[in-house]
């Protein structure tokens, strides 16, 4: 398959390309981060320009076309949100309008952070109540893909795992600032289904060699709170974990408003794919063994190299 993955520097994006690259010809689109590697083409391109995306879809003419690319710092939304929205909702909906009239599959990323954290356990028919730009302007993402498209496939995520900055998954800010001797604060009353992202992209390419289409929660089977996370991390790594402040969410300071418990049901897809999906726990020993093995160094390389 030709598979086109936009937003390819980034934690899922590049994960995700470096994993369909092992089956698939795979081409990444970058804007700002350029990328170094052999293991698939690399396109960069500003997926905002007037006719940008539709160039890309006839010079590469994809079987697949997978959407990560996305406004995801959820201060900068609150900052811009026209931008937010821009890149968020108005994108995407464009990308499924082409991507429908030129016959590919497409799989749009959105975010558990749709709903607003009140109760948990949510399905993919419960309603969703965003409470950030950021979360709102994904949520219409996803309602703007499949009206333009109902054969896509869109995906709710929360992931962990290895980035080429080292900056970009809750795991790495655990790791980077016990390593480093810090002090964090842990949540304990912000509950969570984090999903290794090698384990994610494997899923996500599962999903389209099935022809899936729809809405679908793809996450840990298990939850954990932000705290009990953080815990883990350390245990893991052999890192003090007396460095995690147990802390409410009420006593941070922080920008944009978070939900507090989402936790998302995954029977949906369980049932499509015919077994359960991974857990945080399986995707935590494989985040350490990944460690040991040197991947982080090496995704580190694909955006310094000369």
């Amino acid at each position: 398959m030709q598979v086109l993955i936009t937003g390819a520097s980034g934690l899922l994006g590049l994960n995700l390309a470096l994993e369909a690259a092992k089956q698939h010809t795979v081409y990444g689109v970058v804007n700002h981060h350029p990328l170094h590697t052999d293991a698939f083409g690399v396109i960069q391109a500003d997926l905002l320009a007037p006719g940008g995306l539709q160039r890309l879809l006839d010079e590469i003419q994809p079987d697949w076309v997978i959407h990560c690319a996305a406004l995801a710092n959820l201060d900068d939304c609150e900052a811009d949100p026209h931008l937010a929205q821009r890149l968020n909702a108005a994108l995407p909906a464009e990308l499924a309008k082409l991507v429908a009239k030129g016959g590919a599959r497409l799989l749009t990323i959105s975010t558990d952070a749709v709903f607003d954290g009140l109760k948990g356990d949510y399905a993919e028919e419960d309603t969703p109540n965003p409470l950030s730009v950021y979360a709102r302007t994904k949520l219409d993402g996803e309602r703007a893909v499949m009206a333009a498209n109902p054969h896509a496939l869109v995906a709710r995520v929360n992931l962990f795992g290895w980035s080429a900055s080292g900056k970009r998954s809750l795991a790495e800010f655990f790791f980077n600032n016990l390593s480093a001797g810090k002090r964090v604060m842990g949540f304990t009353d912000v509950f969570f289904c984090p999903l290794l992202v090698n384990d994610l992209a494997h899923l996500l390419l599962t999903m389209l060699e099935k022809s899936l289409h729809g809405l679908y929660h793809v996450v840990s089977r298990e939850a954990t709170s932000k705290y009990d996370f953080g815990l883990a991390v350390a245990r893991r790594f052999g890192l003090d974990e007396s460095l995690i402040a147990p802390t409410p969410l009420a006593q941070a300071s922080l920008r944009a408003a978070r939900s507090a418990n989402l936790t998302l049901r995954t029977d949906k897809l369980a049932a499509a794919l015919g077994q359960p999906l991974p857990s945080w726990r399986e995707g935590l020993e494989r985040f350490y063994q990944l460690y040991r093995e040197g991947y982080p160094s090496y995704l580190k390389q694909l955006i310094t190299q000369s």
